[in-house]
């Protein structure tokens, strides 16, 4: 009879006996727990008081720069902004409006200077009167084969305090009303600016800077305003020799360059007073009008006879009389307009 030979454990088999492989497959046993007593439980005794450790904070995890980010650095960088964060205001502007100057209205009517939108009263219909016959003699001279000459007014006075400067600006104001003019108005006057001043603007670079430096585009000085077809041109940064940059050449080339730049434009300069400095004299030889202002019972008639005379290489010169009614029975006049009383 053959007998079945015993088998040996193998060589794994006796390692796990002996190292207890399966102790950590096997559940594990929980120690029993003792049943809860009835019986009252003392209060616990207060624990002492200990300082609290502070425990470190582990840092907040960050996001990686997208710098070294090729995806990232294929993107524009106007367009690089996080989602749900606004792009820089400049992104939105639209060039044409940005750099519109707003002309204060509340100054010019403390002033008592013409208000655009406002009932028309004495000064704007006077000031209709003035601007008709500048722009009948304008047609003249343009028929008369002197150009773009035809489109440049000097607005002057004997000597200071005569208003050149209100009547320059009120008269910029009743021409920008015209229908297919442009006015841009310059302050020629370097010794004693005052235009911007007037419209409640701060002081920019102007015309001085222009002549200076012939780098300089003077369009781009140019400032373009709330006010529908007018525009102005600073003084500019003055200097000791403001009269013989305007005699200079570059005067005619920067002017060349205001009346190229906009075909229905017309230029009107406000000069110093023609007895108390030079640059108005300068000025006359380059304009075809000049608008002479004469304060009423104020300006010497020698004066007067003496301005004309520097103001002579002009061939159109106008006196206008200021500080009085164009229209005798200014009660009537005014009450017309809704006003009581003329100017």
């Amino acid at each position: 009879m053959m007998h079945k030979p015993i088998r040996r454990d193998s060589l794994l088999e006796r390692a796990a006996r002996a190292y207890d492989f399966g102790a950590g497959f096997r559940a594990p046993v929980k120690d029993a727990v003792d049943p809860v007593q009835d019986d009252a439980v003392p209060a616990p005794m207060p624990a002492p008081d200990v300082e609290p450790v502070p425990v470190a904070e582990e840092p907040a995890w960050q996001a990686a720069a997208p710098i070294d980010d090729p995806t990232f650095l294929a993107i524009p960088p106007e367009l690089r902004a996080p989602v749900g964060q606004e792009l820089p205001p400049a992104f939105y502007e639209t060039p044409e409006l940005s750099d519109i100057a707003a002309i204060d209205r509340g100054m010019l009517a403390e002033a008592g200077m013409i208000v655009p939108g406002a009932p028309v009263g004495p000064l704007a219909e006077e000031f209709r009167l003035i601007k008709r016959q500048l722009l009948i003699t304008r047609e003249r001279i343009a028929q008369g084969n002197q150009g773009d000459k035809a489109r440049t007014v000097l607005v002057c006075s004997a000597r200071p305090g005569d208003g050149k400067t209100f009547c320059a600006v009120n008269l910029a104001l009743s021409m920008a009303m015209e229908r297919d003019t442009e006015v841009l108005l310059v302050d020629a006057d370097f010794a004693k600016p005052d235009v911007l001043a007037r419209l409640g603007l701060a002081e920019q670079p102007g015309l001085l800077d222009a002549l200076a430096d012939s780098r300089v585009d003077v369009e781009n000085l140019v400032i373009r305003t709330d006010i529908g077809g007018l525009s102005i041109l600073p003084a500019g940064t003055k200097t000791a020799t403001d009269t013989e940059l305007l005699a200079s050449a570059r005067t005619r080339t920067v002017l060349s360059r205001l009346l190229d730049a906009n075909p229905r434009r017309i230029v009107i300069f406000d000069s110093p007073p023609a007895l108390a400095a030079s640059p108005a004299a300068v000025l006359a030889m380059l304009v075809g009008q000049v608008m002479l202002v004469v304060r009423a019972d104020d300006t010497p008639e020698n004066e007067l006879r003496e301005a004309v005379q520097r103001l002579d290489g002009c061939d159109e010169i106008a006196l206008v009389l200021n500080a009085v009614s164009f229209v005798p029975g200014g009660r009537r006049y005014g009450t017309y307009y809704g006003q009581e009383g003329g100017k």
